[in-house]
């Protein structure tokens, strides 16, 4: 699923599934377009496992579903903390996998239907020089605002690929693009749709973890987000995959953290210097270096709890 950009004259239609997100927009008269109510085909619900262990989520499960599916728990982790840890029961009891990948911005400047932001068809981005306070650390295009999914903040950690109705297979970054173009939120056509996500078969041994920070404490967006992925053998990171959203226009791999701790020792120090290396490449704007804090510590906590 899809929800195409908008226009001063004229809006275009958005597909809706379970309608979360699409629905509070309309409420405040950001969306106008005419709607294409989507209906789940087999293909589209559920997970199908194959051979090898590898899972392929349809678009149209809803983010409860993912996180509670004991088989998703078990060979996925991050995917079903990940879910878990969004939003309400409430809403991750109707919103969905596409959807939540699809969705849009959730900046105050694009949801006021009287301002005229990038993502709106505008020539610049208020929040740049206005209050920022929710913005980016990772300032990489000419919209400030954080990517909303925390889902694909996962998907990233697993290398998974996205079936649309137009194309087979494209990855994470294809589908979210590198945050240098501010006028959309995703690279989808706007008569295409997201069909399921596949992910590859699980590592041996590997184990992950999920953990944001927010503003208040239940049924917040995330301030800073990390999903982390270890194989830990022998006292040694054999495998290690640190993915974050919150702080940049699309989710981001920590690949300084990264190779801070491959294969190294899985001690205190390393790990110390690892979450340290968390902020490496960021550039905060005046109201975002918090951030930096927030997600070094949270990489530290991760990583220690990975390591036990």
């Amino acid at each position: 699923m899809t929800s195409a950009p908008m226009t001063a004259s004229a809006p275009r239609a958005e597909f809706r599934a379970a309608g979360t997100d699409l629905s509070e927009r309309r409420r405040s008269g950001v969306s106008k377009g005419p709607l294409i109510d989507l209906a789940a085909a087999p293909d589209t619900i559920g997970v199908t496992w194959g051979a090898d262990g590898a899972a392929t989520i349809g678009a149209l499960t809803s983010i409860a579903a993912i996180g509670a599916d004991p088989r998703i728990a078990a060979a996925y982790p991050g995917i079903a903390a990940s879910a878990l840890g969004l939003a309400t029961p409430q809403v991750r009891h109707l919103a969905t996998l596409g959807g939540n990948l699809a969705q849009r911005s959730r900046c105050w400047y694009f949801r006021d239907p009287h301002i005229a932001c990038l993502k709106k068809g505008g020539s610049d981005c208020p929040a740049r020089t206005g209050n920022h306070l929710y913005s980016v650390a990772f300032d990489l295009g000419p919209c400030v605002a954080p990517h909303p999914s925390t889902m694909a903040a996962a998907l990233l950690g697993y290398d998974a690929s996205i079936a649309t109705s137009q194309r087979p297979a494209i990855s994470i970054g294809e589908l979210l693009g590198d945050g240098s173009n501010g006028t959309s939120d995703h690279a989808l056509a706007s008569d295409e749709m997201i069909r399921g996500v596949r992910l590859p078969a699980p590592l041996p041994g590997e184990r992950a973890l999920y953990k944001r920070a927010i503003s208040r404490s239940h049924a917040e967006w995330p301030l800073a987000e990390v999903c982390a992925r270890a194989v830990v053998s022998s006292g040694t990171f054999q495998f290690i995959r640190i993915t974050a959203g919150g702080i940049a226009p699309v989710p981001l791999r920590l690949a300084a953290c990264e190779a801070a701790l491959q294969g190294k020792p899985a001690s205190a120090a390393v790990i110390a210097e690892a979450a340290r290396q968390a902020g490496s490449g960021a550039n905060p704007l005046p109201m975002t270096g918090y951030k930096l804090d927030l997600l070094e510590g949270i990489v530290h906590d991760v990583l220690e709890r990975l390591a036990m």
